[in-house]
């Protein structure tokens, strides 16, 4: 069974994320792009929000049983396979992880304009997983 103060804190977390990324949004393109505060809260924000994600993600897989995690991508892979997520927003899932890692291990050569697209257009992909993880409260 999910621990359900457990994941109801991540969760609570997310929110907090998504909140800040909501409010980034408002910025147009140049205004995002020329002032290092919006474009730095919003990838890290967004590399916040993969985190709590997957960590809610492996959270469900250890206490449901439902296999080994050796790799963030194996956490959308097992969720799909077991019918806990779409696949396509399984795979959706996978880019947002491979996107992390950008942020984490290449920042010097992030694209602003990437950053700012994910913001203004993809949000609605980490709020569909806060709905999957929720049905387990």
């Amino acid at each position: 069974m999910v621990r359900k103060e457990v994941l109801r804190k991540r969760l609570n977390k997310l929110d907090e994320h998504l909140e800040i990324l909501h409010r980034l949004q408002r910025y147009n393109f140049e205004t995002f792009t020329n002032d290092p505060e919006h474009y730095g809260s919003a990838e890290r924000f967004l590399h916040l929000t993969i985190e709590a994600l997957t960590d809610i993600g492996n959270h469900i897989i250890a206490d449901l049983a439902l296999g080994t995690v050796n790799s963030y991508r194996d956490i959308p892979e097992i969720l799909a396979k077991r019918e806990y997520v779409e696949p396509e927003l399984a795979a959706t899932w996978i880019k947002m992880i491979g996107f992390r890692n950008v942020l984490v291990h290449e920042y010097l050569d992030i694209d602003r304009r990437i950053v700012y697209d994910i913001l203004q257009t993809r949000l609605r992909d980490f709020e569909a997983l806060r709905r999957v993880f929720a049905q387990f409260l």
